[in-house]
């Protein structure tokens, strides 16, 4: 087990123990995790990783806490948040570099205000860079790798630097699942403030139209089946609003689950395996899981993992 004394010696950020999880994530659910660590920059966390992975320490990056479910049990493990030391903007006016900490929202009015031109579609997107990065986010045709110029990342413990051409992104998909995001560089073409001010308004309008903004949610439960819609065949299946304990199919969009005060972890999994039942039943399609599963016991693991195509 690492001490705290050991861990002091060598890293320079915050430490938590027995850090609660739920305020911590967008889902508002989930116990708290043996240690919770906010590095103060990239050397930081290079230390930081080291140590852990030294010491077969389990550890997971939840970013802002979106795109995650805590179990109601804790996380028997060290969750890392890199807002406090990796959020930094800078723009040379040839390239700018964004920290992984780095909240989506800030980046889009970063780059609005100094009248760069390639993130403004993802306007309301609640994550930070650094998971952007690894699921290639996107919308309405273009994608947060669009003009990326090299990404800094942690592999294997060290840092390194990769040009965009030695990383592979796809639809939902990058080749950067396995490494810790650092950093990204980019090269963005010049836009109009006004038509990007327009277009990020119209998005964020249409975003707390159709998804359930007002309560606690971690995003988009499913990836998107290509060229189809994992909302669009939730909703067919007719569970749109259905609920079990405190927690709910969205009833303004089927691929949302919402916590609607007080859900437990179970009542979020009951939902997910209901909804890939039904549509599997229904349609013959596979929906595969889009949010982490975090600090469930290797045996519900494994009854998760049956039901649901899952990364926890």
């Amino acid at each position: 087990m690492i001490s705290v004394e050991q861990l002091k010696k060598y890293f320079r950020g915050h430490i938590g123990i027995g850090e609660p999880l739920d305020n911590l994530t967008t889902f508002k659910i989930g116990g708290a995790a043996d240690f919770y660590f906010e590095p103060v920059d990239s050397g930081d966390l290079a230390v930081l990783i080291n140590i852990l992975n030294e010491h077969g320490f389990p550890f997971e990056i939840i970013g802002n806490g979106s795109n995650v479910l805590v179990s109601d049990y804790g996380y028997r493990g060290a969750a890392i948040n890199l807002e406090r030391g990796l959020s930094d903007i800078r723009f040379s006016g040839e390239v700018l570099k964004a920290g992984a900490g780095t909240k989506l929202a800030n980046l889009v009015d970063f780059c609005i205000d100094n009248g760069l031109h390639g993130v403004e579609m993802l306007a309301g997107f609640p994550g930070t860079l650094g998971g952007a990065l690894v699921k290639n986010e996107g919308a309405y045709g273009g994608s947060i790798s669009d003009y990326l110029v090299e990404v800094e990342i942690i592999r294997r413990g060290e840092l390194k630097l990769l040009p965009r051409e030695a990383a592979v992104f796809g639809y939902q998909f990058s080749s950067l699942s396995d490494d810790i995001i650092v950093s990204g560089t980019f090269r963005f073409p010049d836009g109009d403030k006004a038509e990007m001010k327009r277009v990020r308004r119209e998005l964020l309008l249409r975003r707390s139209e159709s998804q359930p903004t007002e309560l606690p949610n971690a995003g988009l439960i499913f990836r998107n089946p290509v060229m189809n819609s994992a909302g669009r065949l939730i909703e067919n299946c007719g569970l749109r609003g259905f609920r079990i304990g405190n927690a709910e199919i969205a009833q303004k969009h089927g691929n949302f689950i919402v916590n609607l005060g007080g859900a437990s972890s179970m009542d979020v999994i009951r939902l997910i395996k209901t909804a890939r039942e039904k549509v599997q039943e229904k349609f013959g399609v596979t929906l595969d899981l889009g949010v982490k599963l975090l600090g469930f016991s290797d045996g519900l693991k494994d009854e998760v993992e049956a039901l649901v195509s899952s990364e926890a």
